[in-house]
Formats: structure tokens, C-alpha cells, sequence
């Protein structure tokens, strides 16, 4: 309320636009009522909703105005010699089924009238001069399903369902024995007021965990609200009716299509899934700019340009005017077919200087991929595709997202086509790197050796040579170096008898330095990761890099060469920053305090070491039971409590417990003290090292001019998440004010 306050203190026309039942008329009701005295000549209320015929819009307005001409003028006429001179607030409520009128009356009547201002809410702009458009947001839910204990007052839908839901059960009340159910509940509504209120009338006759097992069909369930309300919000399905029915006939076949879309989508897929005879790519394009406009899509902005989204309601709808199964298989087909072209590209050109930006478009799009496995795996004929597709997508179940999730969709699409065959070959050897990076030795080992097997009956060279350097990596982390070294060398030389550059390239190189190192031979290991290191430059590649430098710190180590050490640490921190590899993120934090306690700082080392502890416990077995790395763990240790004492090393220990990942990132790279202000922080490249991938977008919003409450609603986020987005901005970036986020965007846009 406060931000439309100040934007109609600015605009003479502000539009409140959203998905209907998200509550524009409402807000816009209660901003009538407390700008009263802020126009000494009224503020009126037009209701156009009941409304059918363009020529009716402006009879309407003169009603409400309660003006009685009796001459034969237009009533535009009339209405602008009553306005012209009149300081007043006009509010033009549910604006969208008669768009065009609307917007050439207003904009007839501003231009005539300069002290008269409209509020109007419309499902979709008026697209006329001096429109401002303010997107009302879903009501607050907590986001992933989750709430901590006693806060649930603290979001706006639980809250509402609270007062709605003991208006017609008394004895009902938010407490710890509901309210994550009460949670869960809103947020599949999306946090829709009308959805809200239409479920907490069921609460007459149901508990709230009966309305959240039924909701599966929520159109039918939520038929019941307040009879005195517009006939389109008694009950949702009418709600999402008067809204299918504004859209044109291509806008609802496009609707219909894109709910086959489980999360976000940009216009290249969409054009490349739902384009067919009778819908072109061009169609698609402006059909989702009329979805946008109609609030049925939400725009969002990211790095990677415009994408769009559904509320899963308004999917739900759209997914059931699909009308036949045929319908669907073939749209889910081509959603299938696209996603999985998508992963193979992004396999095929992961290598390389756009590494960054396909590690932020798997992410933004993980929804899809999964929606196209699960079609893989679950539609007859379709398993090798499966395999293909969970293959393709090595390496972002290595670098970026979860073993575990990668080793399910896996062993799913192993388990179901067990054909020799070259996707089988690699899904096998991508499922033991997993099991590797999971601590689970024994199962890679019997992957690793299988796909061994069937890679020489295929001729299969690339597989032979990744499964011969897993294997000896398996072997390394279980602390056979007689083993782990002649199969590592062995995959050196495989990988280079492929004739490529590649990323299988750059970890034989890394990973058999580790293992001379470990040996005894500093200065092998030294070369390698030079020319490691020449490689990943040569190619823009930075993942690969990232643990070369940390193989190079652990060389540093053994030599007692703790300067270096610290600066590879660091430089390798930086690079993950944005890949948010949470392994190498782990190990870097972990060995900085070892030089800590090696320096004789116990309470850092201490600190440190709790931070190492928490970035491990989701990732498995502690720093793999990798023994070299597990002694070195407990010299520091033993060296810091004998530093500070065991009480200063307890309190130091429990205070790095309590740091979220970045706070720990940000402290083991000590930014208070070292400059990031400079040319690092003033580049492109230098705000991409520094800043994760979220906080290049708050960033963005940051210098779009967007307050904080504005940035967590485009994000659907917390206000208070937003803030510590921000706090952490400006500590990386070394700047004290929003003021040096904006100037430094808009100086690299103009750069």
C-alpha cells in the first residue's frame, strides 16, 4: 500500500495488474479509502465488472460521479467538462474485458483534467501514455515447504487462512501442530486470496490435512465461496474461466500448450514446443506477450534475458484445456525432445568460456530436465533416451547440483535398459563418478569396472579412458596410490590419445598430480598442473581450474609453502563462488585452516574448521576418508587447541557453526580486509567472480531501482532474505551504498 501511495503521488494513472483472485480490487479498495483526504474533491469508485458493452464505460463513470445531464452530449463530453478542473481520484476497478474503452477514456479524460489521477486494476495493462504498471503480488508463503516453528503469523496468506478459517470453525487456530500444513496448503494455492478463502470455507466440514490430500483437483474442491461476491469469484474455476475467456483464441490454445512447462521457460522453447501447423513461431511470441499482459504468465527478468512462468494454478487450468490424451503426449514429446537437445549442448560445449552461463541456464530450467527424465523413464521405448539424457548431464550432476539426485535418475535408466550400448557405457562411468564424490568407493568400483567391460566390446575409446582415470581416482580416495598411479597414467595417456581438448583432459591432469604429489614427486605434479593450468586457460574453461588450483595448494602444502598456498586457496574459492561446487568449496575451506593453525592462529583455525564441518555434512563421508587429507585435519587441530586452549578453540569452534555458506565463503576469503573494490569489482568479470548467480540478480533489480520488499516479491523470496542479499553485495563488492551497485550495472551496460 505504501508503494502504490508513492506512485500515485508521482503518476497520474497507476494500473494494479495480476491473476485474477490475487486481490487487485481489494488493495485497491482499501487505497481508496486512505487517500480520502488527499483529494479534496473525492475519491469514486467505478465497477465496470458487471459491465458488457464498450459504449456502457463511460455512462458508468458519470454515474458513479453521480452527474445528471440532461442535454443530448456525449457523455465523454460531460465528464470532461465536470473533471477539468477537479481534484479527485478516480478508481476504475476490473478494467481487462473492456481494455480499449477504458484506455482511450482516461486517456481522453488526463489530458484534459491535470489534477485528476485514476487507480485502475485490469487483468492486463490499458497500454496507454503514462501507464504505470504495479504487479500485485501472491500473498507471502514460506518458501520449499518449510517454516520455522512459531513464525507462521508472519506470512500474509497463513494469516489470512487463519482469520478466514476460524470465521466459519471457531476452534481453529494457527499452533505447532498445524501450521506446517497450513503452510504447505497455501503454497500449493499459490497464495492466491481467492484460492485461500475458497479452501478455509471447506474448513466447515474438513480438517486442513482432508483439504490438502484432496486438492490434486483443485477446480472441483474449491466450488464453494461467498455468494455475494461477482459471479467469476465464487468459486475458482469460474475465476480462471472469466480469464480463458478475455484471452483470444490463439492466447488459449498457447495457454494450454505452455502448461506442459513445469517451471520457467524462455521464448526459444516455448516457440520450439508448442509451434505446430497451426500456430507459428511468431504466434507463440506475441501469444506470450499477451499472456503477460493478461497476468495469466509472470515475467521475469534474469541475466540470461526474459523468462516466463505459470502459478501452478493457473497451469492446472491451462493443462486441462488440453482436451485429449493425444494432445498431451505429443506436446510432452516435444517438450522431451527439446530438453533433451538442450543437455547435449550444453555437454558438448560445457568445456569452454560459456561455462558460467550453461551452469545458470540448467539451473533455471532443472524443472524441465527433470519433467523430460521422468518422461524417459516412464513412457514405453523411451529408456535409452533416458540414458542418453541423465548422461548428457554429467557434468552438472558433478559441478553443480546433487550426487545423489544425479545417482537416482541414474540408476532408474540403467535399471530399465540394460542393452549394451554407448549411453549405457557412459551413464555407467558418470554413476561412479558420483558414487566417488558420495564417498561410496565400493559401489564405483563395480560401475566403473562394468563399464570397463562393455566400452572394449564397443570400441568405446572415450568411455575406456574415463572409466581407466575413475578408477583411479576411486582408487586414490581409498588410499591405494600403488594402484590409484599406474591407472592414472594409463588415462593421461588415453585422454590424450583422444585428440581433443576436453574437461576429461584437465582432471587426468590435475587428478594424477595429486597422486605424484602424494608419492613424493612435488615437482611432477608441479608440471602437470601447469599444464593444466595452460589448458583451462587456453579454453576458458574455469570449473576444471578451480580444482587444479586446489591440487596446486595441496602440493603448496607438502612443500611448506604457505603464502602460495593461501593465494591458490583463495583464487580457487572465487572461480567456485558462482559454480557453487560445494565439494571444492568444502576442501578450500577446510585447508585454509590448516594454514591458520599452522600460523599459530587457533581461534581462526577453529572457526574455520566448524565451517568446514557444517559445508560436509550434507556431502557425506568427511573429506572423502581421504587419509593424507584426514591427518592433516587432526594435526591442525591438535595444533590450534594447543595454540588457544581447549575453551577459547570450544567458543571459536561454536561461532563459525553459526554461518550461513556465503558468510563462510566471505570469511574464508577475509573480503573485509582484502580489496575487491578495485579492478576486480569494477569488470563484468570481476562482479561473476565475486557473486553467486541469485545475487547477480538482486543486484540487477538493485539498479533497476526496485526497493527491497519490490526485489523479494519478483523473486518470491523473503523481505528479509532480500536484505541479506544485499548486505551481502555490498560487503563483496566493497561498497557502502545501493547508489555503487546501480552506477557500476549501468556503467558495464554502457561499456
Amino acid at each position: 500500500m505504501a508503494e502504490v501511495k508513492g506512485l500515485l503521488s508521482r503518476a497520474r494513472l497507476v494500473t494494479l495488474t495480476g491473476p485474477g483472485g490475487v486481490g487487485k480490487s481489494r488493495l485497491a479498495l482499501r487505497l481508496a479509502e486512505d487517500l480520502r483526504r488527499a483529494f479534496p474533491d473525492g475519491v469514486w469508485l467505478v465497477k465496470l465488472a458487471e459491465l458488457d458493452d464498450d459504449s456502457l464505460v463511460a455512462r458508468a463513470v458519470a454515474s458513479s460521479l453521480q452527474l445528471r445531464d440532461r442535454t443530448a452530449r456525449a457523455p465523454e463530453d460531460v465528464l470532461v467538462d465536470h473533471l477539468a478542473d477537479k481534484q479527485l481520484l478516480l478508481v476504475l476497478d476490473n478494467c481487462e474485458h473492456l481494455r480499449d474503452a477504458c484506455g482511450y477514456l482516461v486517456a481522453t479524460l488526463l489530458e484534459a483534467a491535470p489534477k485528476l489521477h485514476v487507480l485502475a486494476t485490469s487483468r492486463e495493462p490499458l497500454m496507454i501514455g503514462g501507464e504505470h504498471i504495479w504487479q500485485v503480488p501472491p500473498m507471502s508463503v514460506p518458501t520449499d515447504n518449510t517454516l520455522v516453528q512459531g513464525t507462521a503469523r508472519e506470512y500474509e496468506a497463513l494469516k489470512l487462512f487463519e482469520d478466514r478459517a476460524s470465521a466459519v470453525n471457531p476452534e481453529f487456530t494457527l499452533g505447532p501442530d498445524n501450521e506446517q500444513t497450513v503452510a504447505r496448503l497455501c503454497g500449493r494455492l499459490d497464495g492466491l486470496p481467492l484460492a485461500i478463502e475458497l479452501a478455509a470455507v471447506l474448513m466447515r466440514a474438513l480438517s486442513v490435512e482432508q483439504i490438502l490430500a484432496r486438492l490434486k483437483d483443485r477446480y472441483r474442491l474449491l466450488t464453494e465461496g461467498k455468494r455475494a461476491g461477482l459471479p467469476r469469484h465464487q468459486t475458482l474455476r469460474a475465476a480462471m474461466e472469466w480469464s480463458f475467456d478475455l484471452c483470444t483464441q490463439q492466447e488459449q490454445v498457447l495457454w494450454s500448450r505452455l502448461s506442459v512447462f513445469p517451471g520457467e521457460f524462455d521464448i526459444e522453447a516455448a516457440q520450439q514446443v508448442c509451434t505446430d501447423d497451426g500456430l507459428s513461431p511468431d504466434e507463440v511470441f506475441m501469444g506470450v506477450v499477451g499472456l503477460v499482459e493478461k497476468s495469466i504468465l509472470i515475467r521475469e527478468q534474469h541475466h540470461v534475458g526474459s523468462r516466463y512462468r505459470f502459478l501452478s494454478t493457473i497451469r492446472d487450468f491451462g493443462h486441462e484445456q488440453l482436451g485429449t490424451d493425444g494432445a498431451l503426449a505429443a506436446l510432452r514429446r516435444k517438450h522431451r525432445d527439446y530438453y533433451l537437445d538442450l543437455a547435449e549442448q550444453a555437454d558438448a560445449n560445457w568445456f569452454g568460456p560459456h561455462q558460467l552461463q550453461w551452469f545458470s541456464r540448467l539451473q533455471l530450467d532443472q524443472a524441465s530436465l527433470w519433467a523430460a527424465l521422468e518422461y524417459c523413464l516412464t513412457e514405453p521405448g523411451e529408456a535409452r533416451a533416458g540414458l542418453r539424457m541423465a548422461g548428457a548431464l554429467w557434468f552438472y550432476w558433478v559441478a553443480c547440483s546433487s550426487p545423489q539426485e544425479g545417482r537416482e535418475w541414474l540408476d532408474r535408466a540403467l535399471t530399465l535398459d540394460l542393452q549394451p550400448s554407448q549411453e549405457r557405457t557412459k551413464a555407467l562411468w558418470v554413476n561412479g563418478y558420483l558414487a566417488i564424490r558420495q564417498g561410496d568407493t565400493d559401489a564405483a568400483l563395480s560401475m566403473l569396472n562394468e563399464c570397463s567391460r562393455l566400452a572394449r566390446a564397443l570400441d568405446d575409446q572415450a568411455a575406456l579412458a574415463h572409466a581407466a582415470q575413475l578408477l583411479g581416482h576411486a582408487e586414490l580416495v581409498s588410499n591405494n596410490l600403488t594402484k590409484a598411479v599406474p591407472l592414472l597414467e594409463q588415462a593421461l595417456s588415453q585422454e590424450r590419445a583422444l585428440g581433443r581438448p576436453s574437461t576429461h583432459l584437465a582432471t587426468a591432469l590435475f587428478r594424477l598430480a595429486l597422486a605424484r604429489c602424494l608419492t613424493g614427486d612435488a615437482d611432477r605434479g608441479l608440471s602437470l598442473c601447469q599444464e593444466c593450468e595452460k589448458l583451462c586457460r587456453a579454453h576458458g574453461e574455469q570449473w576444471s581450474r578451480s580444482w587444479m588450483l586446489w591440487i596446486l595448494a595441496v602440493i603448496r602444502w607438502t612443500q611448506g609453502d604457505l603464502q602460495h598456498m593461501t593465494a591458490h586457496l583463495r583464487e580457487c574459492l572465487r572461480i567456485e563462488r558462482p559454480l557453487s561446487d560445494p565439494l571444492n568449496i568444502a576442501l578450500c575451506v577446510e585447508a585454509l585452516a590448516w594454514v591458520e593453525a599452522r600460523n599459530g592462529n587457533g581461534e581462526r583455525a577453529a572457526e574455520l574448521l566448524a565451517a568446514s564441518h557444517k559445508l560436509w555434512r550434507p556431502l557425506g563421508e568427511y573429506l572423502l576418508g581421504f587419509h593424507h587429507y584426514m591427518d592433516w585435519h587432526n594435526q591442525c587441530e591438535a595444533h590450534a587447541r594447543r595454540a588457544v586452549g581447549d575453551k577459547a578453540f570450544e567458543a571459536s569452534y561454536q561461532h563459525g557453526a553459526g554461518h550461513t555458506v556465503d558468510e563462510i565463503v566471505v570469511r574464508a576469503l577475509n573480503e573485509k580486509t582484502v580489496a575487491v573494490s578495485g579492478s576486480q569489482a569494477e569488470s563484468a568479470a570481476g562482479i561473476h567472480a565475486l557473486l553467486t548467480p541469485r545475487e547477480r540478480e538482486v543486484a540487477q533489480l538493485v539498479a533497476q531501482g526496485l526497493s527491497n520488499k519490490e526485489i523479494a516479491a519478483h523473486l518470491a523470496i523473503k523481505r528479509r532474505t532480500a536484505e541479506s542479499h544485499i548486505e551481502h553485495i555490498l560487503t563483496k563488492l566493497g561498497f557502502t551504498s545501493r547508489g555503487r551497485i546501480a552506477a557500476l550495472f549501468w556503467e558495464q551496460q554502457r561499456g
